[in-house]
């Protein structure tokens, strides 16, 4: 099922070695479907040591993890211990936000390995060293969607399908390529009643003859993105609006976000599901639209196979299909001035969302963002303009920008001048 990673040990990149397909998270009796504490262990001296070796700003969550996996703590920490020094932030972010069920099963050589591959197909991917480190760590690096089975998958995929995309330039050229040959090679098909479950891993999945759910699918193809080293979630509404039912489908990242049908062939963001989606109301609960996320948040997935399932973190994305407008973007030296080259990222809650570049060919840049936003823009300049010497020189900076509801809004922005 797996093929030989001999070239890649010769040249020395990664320990990835074959391993069991499953890690059953469950297996220690803890109902998986429950995050709640438990009992917890001290730290100890050997705990501490590692987590002073991870980055300061995981301390505290670190912390918390380790006292929480009680009789598992030691393969957590040695997981930190073990961790080389470029992949210790990977280490310390899963380990900081893993739900329980997690915390107190997964072993150090699960985390390992999927921390290597997933920083492998980073480098090894044209588009890999752009992606930012924030959503790499949320979409590429997490070995998990929702509440599935804990599959040891990365390795495997990564070697079925990076020779898939070895052609391919973009996240979004990689992700089309991905959902029609995935499903093709490892036939696999939805069907509604002959799938097992809903909420089915990769290898359930193929264990049950190929037949997966929307969710099934979904998961499916988010692994095989992420195993090439393209940002990609699960996102799903409980509810339509207009019809009965929930669905799920995929949203990669490629400069902002798209959404795609998992085992579908449309272009990206004209799936469909569309229009039914942007029937969403942002603030119901049942209506909305939910994309999953690793990171903890304080808004958790609804997964309408088991409602009681309250650990899986999620992001309210409603306003991408109900709002979303076109914005054209400047960058100027001044207020009135020339336009400058520059790379400006727009970060909503927090978060990444949407990046582009100003001055290429045409002075503004055209762009897709949710309107009544208010987001943060970093704008750092790009190579060889003199921006970037002027930004080099005033360490770039960020700016707040407010989006309308109108389609086409022009928005400009220059460094701040006292």
């Amino acid at each position: 099922m797996k093929t030989s990673l001999l070239g890649l040990l010769v040249l020395g990149l990664i320990a990835c070695t074959s391993v069991p397909n499953v890690t059953d998270a469950g297996a220690d009796g803890l109902d998986p479907s429950s995050d709640s504490k438990g009992p917890t262990a001290p730290l100890s001296a050997r705990a501490k040591t590692a987590i002073a070796r991870m980055p300061k700003e995981y301390g505290g969550e670190l912390q918390k993890a380790l006292a929480a996996a009680g009789e598992n703590q030691s393969e957590l920490i040695g997981a930190m211990e073990k961790a080389k020094n470029e992949r210790r932030e990977g280490v310390a972010f899963l380990i900081a936000n893993m739900p329980r069920r997690d915390l107190v099963s997964l072993k150090s050589d699960f985390i390992l390995r999927n921390v290597e591959c997933a920083y492998l197909a980073r480098e090894k991917s044209p588009w890999g060293r752009d992606i930012p480190n924030d959503l790499f760590l949320n979409y590429v690096l997490p070995y998990v969607n929702v509440n599935e089975r804990r599959d040891d998958w990365r390795q495997d995929f990564y070697e079925r399908f990076m020779p898939v995309v070895q052609e391919c330039k973009t996240p979004s050229e990689a992700a089309l390529t991905l959902n029609k040959e995935v499903f093709e090679r490892l036939n696999v098909k939805y069907h509604a009643s002959k799938r097992p479950k809903p909420d089915q891993s990769p290898y359930e999945t193929l264990e049950a003859e190929g037949y997966a759910s929307c969710t099934g699918l979904s998961i499916m193809l988010t692994d095989a993105c992420r195993a090439v080293g393209v940002p990609a979630r699960v996102a799903g509404t409980p509810m339509w609006t207009t019809v009965r039912g929930n669905h799920t489908w995929v949203e990669i990242w490629d400069e902002g976000w798209h959404y795609i049908g998992a085992a579908e062939q449309s272009p990206l963001s004209r799936a469909w599901f569309g229009e039914r989606a942007a029937e969403a109301i942002d603030g119901d609960m049942r209506h909305q639209i939910y994309a999953a996320s690793f990171r903890k948040t304080s808004l958790p997935f609804p997964l309408v196979w088991d409602r009681d399932i309250q650990y899986v973190p999620a992001r309210n994305v409603t306003p991408y299909y109900t709002s979303r407008r076109n914005v054209t973007l400047k960058v100027l030296d001044k207020s009135g001035g020339k336009p400058w080259k520059a790379i400006v990222t727009f970060r909503l809650d927090g978060e990444t969302y949407a990046r582009c570049r100003t001055g290429k060919g045409e002075d503004a840049a055209q762009l897709e963002l949710p309107g009544g936003k208010t987001y943060e823009a970093d704008v750092a300049p790009a190579k060889s303009s003199s921006l970037g010497r002027m930004l080099r020189r005033e360490k770039a900076f960020t700016t707040t920008v407010e989006t309308s509801q109108e389609d086409g809004q022009e928005i400009v922005i220059c460094p701040k001048t006292d």
